[in-house]
């Protein structure tokens, strides 16, 4: 009877101490791999509506540049200019398929709607862009943060050290943009996240020097509104600002080549709110 309970009491042990690793797995786990994993997933890759066709033709000014990283490696950019000189600068960062023309229209349109601003839409992809759902998935699960974190610090280091910085990204942008408003420091003005995976380490929120606006959607899968409530949460466990705008659709309702789930009146009202909280921010 007593090796019987010994043995009892290690496997208990066992399961316990496998257990806590399990979730300290699980705490560690950055939300770039968390949202990486989603790739994997098939109903995930059946969300997202091939893009339809898109050139653009930049009326702004924009053009393609690169420009110096720490790692050694240059970075490529989409660069859109103010006309009268500005430390105003607003970093944008794509979805799964890459730095496409879509991303480039939505630069150009922060440019044209804010005044007074300098845009870098940054390819954190290095060239890769796909309108396929599993080349992109396999551009974001290939995706190395410490190379994103290099070519951020990269784009900072291209605006200056007296730039005063917004950030701005969709789906998996939408976690880089949280990202970048932590490595930009306190050059950090504003960071807007349309439906991306949130930072859910509040010590590390609590480094952030910037108010945040959050835009989800209800009927989201995969950033539920489970995962916004949390957000909130740790924000506010940070003593942090976080303002939520929560509209009644689906992932990547914002983008108008989503032809299964675009919401017009709600990316109409997002993208309102978006130009608004970055005036306020970037005067």
């Amino acid at each position: 009877m007593k090796k019987i309970y010994l043995s009892i009491t290690f496997i208990l042990f066992a399961a316990a101490l496998f257990a806590q690793q399990q979730e300290i797995t699980v705490c560690h786990t950055s939300a770039t791999e968390k949202f990486a994993v989603f790739a994997s997933s098939k109903e995930f890759k059946a969300s997202h509506a091939t893009p339809g066709k898109y050139v653009h033709v930049s009326e702004e000014g924009g053009k393609m540049i690169k420009f110096k990283c720490a790692d050694g490696v240059e970075a490529n950019g989409y660069l859109i200019e103010s006309k009268t000189k500005t430390n105003n600068w607003i970093l944008v960062f794509q979805e799964w398929w890459g730095l496409n023309d879509y991303i480039k229209k939505q630069s150009d349109n922060l440019y044209k709607d804010l005044g007074n601003v300098n845009i870098l839409a940054v390819d954190m992809y290095d060239g890769k862009v796909t309108n396929q759902r599993e080349d992109a998935a396999r551009y974001m699960q290939e995706f190395k943060q410490e190379r994103g974190n290099a070519i951020v610090k990269g784009a900072l280091e291209y605006a200056g050290k007296n730039a005063r910085v917004g950030t701005i990204g969709w789906c998996f942008g939408g976690g880089q943009s949280l990202l970048a408003a932590l490595t930009a420091g306190k050059q950090a003005a504003a960071c807007v996240i349309y439906y991306g995976m949130p930072v859910e380490d509040v010590a590390r929120l609590k480094e952030l020097n910037c108010e945040v606006l959050g835009i989800f959607a209800t009927q989201d899968k995969w950033i539920n509104p489970e995962t916004v409530a949390k957000f909130e949460s740790n924000m506010s466990a940070a003593g942090k600002k976080l303002t939520l705008k929560s509209y009644n659709a689906d992932h990547g309702f914002a983008n108008p080549s989503n032809a299964m789930g675009y919401k017009e009146e709600a990316t109409k009202d997002a993208y309102e709110n978006t130009l608004a909280f970055f005036k306020s921010k970037l005067k």
